[in-house]
């Protein structure tokens, strides 16, 4: 048995190979179901985002798992192998465990740290399951890795620095005002980092919201995105008047506001605290307006060199957060390594009960006088004798398989008690119900080639 990860991300793959493997919500249950049906794949979950689509596997083989999953990806998304077959990456068992910890910390993520892809991952998880698509190791692993990834979050500040311009900027007026609420926020044209910038704002409590705009059409669209006001530059005074918070992304040549713009209206806002953000290149906001009293002006520079700064500091907690994968894949190997003693404590016990009734039935052929309560006695206190004699040893296998040669530690303990003949009756009534529970996933009127169509 092993742990197999296929996918591609934003790493790997341009945005138009991505979106060509992008799982529809609609059609997601029966390709679960579909891979689940696939021969070879025990288990699996499908983790699907704007920058990530991934396949997670427990399979037979290695090299089979891996054939029958990019087949499906093939057939499903009906794009020929050899076409996507650069983009793709590839982990394998303690790999495969590590990568998963990874995403779902966040630390394979474009913003590192990033908590989205927890819930992500969780879905994913969640909608296998009950596909019943997942089993005894994916749903150990997955819920291991949620668990890992909320205590990753709590006890590091992986998340507490802002990584991105608009977020830095959302820090920055907080510093200055403590809190949004009844605060006015002026957006200086309708771009997209001011719209970003803005819709944060609004996101931390900003209650109203201007757009103010060359034209009039552009402004209003943006505004009615935050139930706002809009108006052009004709009446840039009267907005700036009200303003706690100034957004500026014109692409304007020259300064939009100058500082003698801002010292005209200085009496008539009270002296009030104005916070502005110039996120143009070229700059739409006069430097020297940082000179003016209660004034704090921000540019692209300022704000660039507060998110790399962040970004060192979040990369110092992932570190903290490896230490904690490292861990937690030792724990899941180690769980991983006894489960493979579970089918041979079952044959031992199978053997030892055989062993046990055979030695009753000579019992009563040469004692046939023996009353039932005897017997009763005989039959509890030779089974006694049994898990008292089985106890050890199985103590000792349980320890020998978590330990770094587990597997031949098992393998040497079937030769000592010859339990290959009940191993191999287990696995063949294994293999009977694997058969039967694919036969129950596959949908009796969909074959892959429909699949192609529909997607």
């Amino acid at each position: 048995m092993h742990i197999l990860v296929i996918g591609l991300n934003y790493k790997t793959a341009p945005v138009e190979i991505r979106e060509r493997f992008a799982f529809k919500e609609d059609e997601k249950d029966r390709a679960i179901r579909m891979l689940r049906g696939t021969k070879d794949i025990q288990e699996c979950v499908m983790v699907g985002t704007c920058n990530r689509t991934e396949i997670y596997a427990v399979v037979d083989q290695l090299h089979t798992g891996r054939h029958y999953v990019k087949g499906f990806l093939s057939e499903w998304f009906g794009i020929a192998r050899e076409d996507f077959a650069d983009y793709l990456y590839i982990k394998e068992d303690d790999e495969a465990v590590r990568h998963l910890f990874r995403v779902v910390c966040g630390l394979d993520s474009m913003v590192l740290g990033e908590t989205q892809i927890l819930g992500q991952v969780r879905t994913a998880f969640l909608q296998s399951q009950e596909c019943k698509a997942t089993g005894t190791v994916f749903n150990t692993l997955f819920k291991q890795a949620v668990t890992l990834a909320k205590r990753a979050h709590s006890e590091t500040d992986i998340g507490k620095n802002a990584v991105s311009v608009s977020y830095a900027a959302v820090e920055l007026g907080k510093k200055i005002f403590g809190y949004f609420e009844k605060k006015t926020v002026v957006i200086l044209g309708a771009g997209k980092m001011g719209e970003l910038t803005g819709k944060h704002l609004h996101a931390n409590g900003v209650n109203k919201v201007i757009v103010v705009n060359r034209t009039i059409e552009r402004a209003k669209g943006l505004a009615d995105k935050f139930n706002g006001e809009a108006c052009t530059f004709n009446e840039l005074s009267s907005a700036l008047i009200q303003a706690d918070i100034v957004i500026s992304s014109t692409g304007a040549e020259g300064y939009v506001v100058t500082k003698r713009d801002i010292q005209a209206i200085s009496r008539k806002r009270n002296h009030r605290p104005l916070f502005m953000i110039d996120i143009a290149v070229p700059r739409d906001l006069d430097p020297a307006i940082n000179d003016l009293d209660d004034v704090y002006l921000y540019d692209i520079d300022d704000l660039e060199s507060i998110v790399e700064a962040n970004r060192q500091e979040r990369a110092r907690e992932a570190e903290k957060i490896g230490y904690m994968i490292g861990e937690e894949i030792v724990a899941f190997k180690s769980w991983l390594n006894t489960l493979g003693t579970v089918p041979v404590i079952s044959a031992l016990r199978e053997k030892s009960l055989k062993i046990q009734e055979e030695a009753m039935r000579q019992i009563e052929n040469k004692l046939p006088d023996l009353t039932e309560k005897e017997l009763r006695i005989i039959r509890k206190y030779s089974k006694t004798i049994v898990n008292q004699m089985l106890h050890d040893p199985l103590v000792r296998m349980k320890e020998m398989a978590a330990q770094s040669k587990g597997d031949e530690a098992l393998d040497l303990f079937v030769k000592i008690f010859a339990l290959e003949e009940e191993l191999e009756q287990q696995s063949r009534i294994k293999q009977l119900r694997a058969e039967k529970e694919t036969a129950d996933v596959r949908l009796p009127t969909l074959h892959v080639s429909e699949a192609v169509v529909r997607s």
